[in-house]
C-alpha cells in the first residue's frame, strides 16, 4: 500500500471517529454526594463515561474545600441512539430522594441538592416532564424539588473524587436503585 492511501485511510477513520464523537451527547445532574450517583449513572446503557465535579455555584475553579453555591454533580457523556436525555433523568429519579430539600441521606446542605442542569430549552421541558411524571406517580410522599438550573459550565472535582466508589469499594453511598422506571415504554 503507497503512503498516499495509508494517508486517506487514516484520515478517513481520523473523521469517522470526530464524527461519532459530535452524536454524543452531555448532561449534567445533582442529587446528593457525587460518588454514589456516578457509581450507579455509569452503569447505565448508552452511559459513555461520567466524571464528578461541581455545577451551579458561585465561583470558578470550584473545589471541594471551596464551593460556594456549586452542587456536587456529575457530567454524563452518552450516546443518543442507545439512550435518551428522558431515560437518563428518568433512572436519575430513581436513585436518589428528589423531594428532600439540600439533603441525601447523611449530607445536607446546597451542596447536596437535587438538581438538573438543563442546556437548551428542550432538555428544560423534558426535564419539567420528568418532575410530572414522577410527582403524579405518588411513589413520594412530598412533592419533587429537584431544581431546573441552566447549565452555565461544568467543573471537575479533583482526581481523587473521581471514579471514587471504584477505587474504594464499599465507601460512603446513599444512593440505591429506590424504584422501577417511572416511563410506561
Amino acid at each position: 500500500m503507497s503512503i498516499f492511501n495509508e494517508t486517506v485511510s487514516f484520515f478517513g477513520l481520523y473523521i469517522y471517529y470526530v464524527n461519532m464523537l459530535n452524536t454524543y451527547k452531555k448532561m449534567v445532574v445533582a442529587g446528593g454526594c457525587f460518588w454514589g450517583l456516578e457509581d450507579l449513572l455509569r452503569t447505565q446503557p448508552g452511559v459513555l463515561t461520567t466524571e464528578v465535579g461541581y455545577a451551579g455555584g458561585k465561583n470558578d475553579n470550584p473545589t471541594y474545600e471551596f464551593h460556594p453555591g456549586h452542587a456536587e454533580a456529575v457530567e454524563i457523556t452518552y450516546d443518543p441512539t442507545v439512550t435518551s436525555y428522558k431515560k437518563l433523568l428518568d433512572f436519575f429519579f430513581q436513585i436518589h430522594n428528589p423531594t428532600t430539600l439540600n439533603q441525601q441521606g447523611n449530607d445536607r446542605g446546597t451542596s447536596y441538592r437535587s438538581a438538573i442542569f438543563y442546556a437548551t430549552p428542550d432538555e428544560k421541558l423534558i426535564a419539567e416532564e420528568m418532575i410530572s411524571i414522577v410527582n403524579e406517580s405518588g411513589r413520594w410522599e412530598d412533592p419533587v424539588v429537584t431544581t431546573l438550573e441552566p447549565l452555565s459550565r461544568f467543573w471537575p472535582a479533583e482526581n481523587y473524587h473521581q471514579d471514587y466508589l471504584e477505587k474504594n469499594p464499599g465507601g460512603y453511598t446513599c444512593h440505591a436503585i429506590y424504584f422501577s422506571s417511572y416511563l410506561n415504554d
